[in-house]
């Protein structure tokens, strides 16, 4: 009877083991057979980003060994909406949104990509050469007769950090309410920067890496431009998972990152390379928010 109890017990521990085992298979193969998939902000057009995406997207594929899919969205919001819905795996984010998204969803910063090698930009304001403004404070003396452009309402250099700078300085409260001409959000760097070059605004707000690789490019004629403020430095964009991405994923996701040195990739974004970034060097982004009133503290 003993030997009959043991024999069974050891073929229960026995099927048990193999059970656990093709559990693990199983779930390691249903993982690599789900689709990763990236949502994008809009930093620049969708057409000159496209290239860069599509190739992203393939080296993302073959390191990760699993498909990875990369979407570019229409607008910011867009983006933090899709994390929020579990709609995305992970996402490249502006500053300001992936502040929201980390408040509202729990996202993860765990890579940005450094410019000149090091992983800050700045809020420009920017006038064209033309303009009698050759400070903020040539700008705030004359601002009555000031046409203003913000980029998108959610961008972090292009609305969030001069909103602030112009409300401390008492011309602005809203867009509907300001001393200016007239204020406008164009969407995207690039059409702000277009706006000023061909004077539908007299000043603008643009990141500023931004607005050098659109220069560089040719997109635009660095010679009609002068800047006439620039902020504090702003941590670069992040690129951001999901709260429920495990620890291997995130470090073999960074290390994918770290490993590019695709030139048509790194100039998609302005960049000279990545390197690894977290939640806390966000954190002056999320004071500026808090101050605006976009995420409550």
């Amino acid at each position: 009877m003993k030997k009959l109890s043991l024999l069974l017990l050891t073929m229960i521990l026995f099927l048990s083991a193999c059970g656990t085992k093709n559990d693990e298979k199983k779930n390691t193969s249903s993982k690599k057979d789900e689709v990763f998939t990236i949502g994008v902000i809009p930093a620049q057009t969708e057409g000159e980003m496209k290239g860069a995406l599509d190739k992203l997207q393939k080296v993302l594929t073959e390191k990760m060994e699993r498909e990875v899919k990369i979407t570019s969205y229409p607008d910011y919001n867009g983006v933090v909406e899709a994390m929020n819905y579990d709609k995305i795996d992970m996402a490249y984010f502006g500053p300001l949104t992936y502040v929201v998204a980390h408040e509202e969803s729990g996202a993860k910063a765990i890579v940005t990509q450094l410019i000149k090698g090091e992983p800050f930009y700045y809020s420009y304001l920017i006038s064209h050469k033309d303009s009698k403004y050759e400070s903020l404070e040539d700008m705030v003396t004359d601002v009555r007769n000031v046409k203003f452009a913000f980029g998108d309402p959610s961008s972090t250099s292009g609305s969030l950090i001069p909103s602030i700078k112009l409300k401390d300085e008492g011309i602005y409260r809203s867009e509907s309410d300001s001393d200016f001409k007239n204020v406008r959000f164009t969407g995207s760097h690039d059409a702000t920067a277009l706006a000023v070059q061909n004077k539908q605004v007299d000043v603008g707000a643009i990141d500023s890496a931004i607005y050098d690789k659109l220069i560089e490019e040719g997109a635009i004629d660095g010679d009609q431009f002068k800047v006439i403020w620039k902020s504090e430095k702003l941590f670069q964009y992040p690129w951001a998972v999901s709260k429920s991405t495990d620890e291997k994923t995130m470090k073999k996701l960074q290390q994918i990152f770290l490993d590019i040195k695709d030139k048509e990739i790194l100039d998609a974004f302005g960049a000279t390379g990545f390197t690894k970034a977290d939640n806390k060097d966000y954190e002056s982004i999320r004071k500026a928010a808090i101050k605006e009133g976009t995420i409550q503290e």
